[in-house]
């Protein structure tokens, strides 16, 4: 029986066009000499994706433990040497002073964009809020949805706590100099999963609100029941945080101590090469360059 051999091909060994897989890129680390990175919650996929590529190894083979709570704790595994470098929402005020006490000095480094976005309940009629109103919600001058276009009901403002990644974005990047609300302990969730839950879930969830950063609530720990609010007219989205048009925005930053390794600085210089920037592109964060 004659074997009969496709047109398609016979033109590929004629022409030299045969298709090769793409070369897999050079391992850059193994294992012994990998550095420790830790990350706060809403990074590490992001960082278990660079770790499979640099150390060519599949993510579900990969064996690193991460802080499963606050970025505080994140900066201070930094702080005390446990990690040798750290994937980070900005550091909060009383990491800088813990930093002071240790003699201990950080270089910060912007490595991705991220939005930070306000969440309600779906059935909340209200879809977009001005920034001055976002604010005026957090100094408790607006204290009823009816205020801002929704239903007659008292608005309840979730927070999260002190030192939290998030609580020190919402500061710094929304409530610059106003002073936030303290809010009643029922309405401070120590974690972001429980907040993002209390939005979609809880008793009088349809009269809540609260914040994230967008991959978080995007991907990580996406519900149904949930929406994020556009902010002066401008939904958050991968496109909207790229083109810089959502006006909430802040970064992921790298950080490690001055007297970092060999290892570690050139783990960090890994992450902000272009080959670092299509990981982050692809795992769907928005690098910085």
């Amino acid at each position: 029986m004659k074997k009969i051999i496709p047109l398609l091909l016979i033109f590929s060994l004629l022409t030299g066009c045969v298709n090769t897989p793409p070369e897999a890129p050079p391992v850059l680390f193994g294992l012994e000499d990998y550095p420790r990175i830790d990350a706060s919650l809403a990074i590490h996929p992001l960082v278990d994706a660079l770790a499979s590529d640099f150390l060519g190894i599949p993510e579900a083979d990969l064996n690193f433990e991460y802080t499963q709570t606050r970025s505080s704790e994140v900066y201070r595994n930094l702080i005390d040497g446990k990690v040798d470098a750290i994937f980070a929402s900005p550091i909060s005020v009383e990491d800088e002073w813990y930093a002071k006490e240790k003699g201990v000095e950080l270089d910060i480094i912007p490595a991705t964009a991220s939005g930070f976005v306000f969440i309600v309940n779906k059935d909340n009629p209200v879809d977009n809020l001005t920034f001055e109103k976002v604010q005026k919600i957090y100094t408790g001058e607006i204290t009823n949805w009816a205020e801002v276009g929704g239903n007659d009901a008292p608005i309840i403002a979730y927070q999260r706590p002190t030192g939290s990644g998030s609580q020190t974005a919402m500061l710094s990047l929304v409530m610059k100099d106003r002073k936030i609300i303290s809010p009643p302990t029922e309405q401070v969730r120590g974690e972001m999963g429980e907040l993002i839950d209390a939005v979609a879930e809880y008793d009088n969830a349809k009269d809540a609100i609260g914040y994230s950063y967008f991959y978080y609530v995007n991907t990580m720990y996406k519900r149904d029941t949930i929406k994020m609010l556009s902010i002066d007219g401008v939904a958050p989205s991968i496109e909207t945080i790229k083109n810089g048009t959502y006006p909430i925005f802040t970064n992921g930053f790298i950080v490690k101590r001055s007297d970092a390794d060999e290892n570690t600085l050139k783990w960090v210089e890994a992450v902000l090469s272009e080959r670092g920037s299509k990981i982050i592109e692809e795992s769907g964060y928005v690098p910085v360059n």
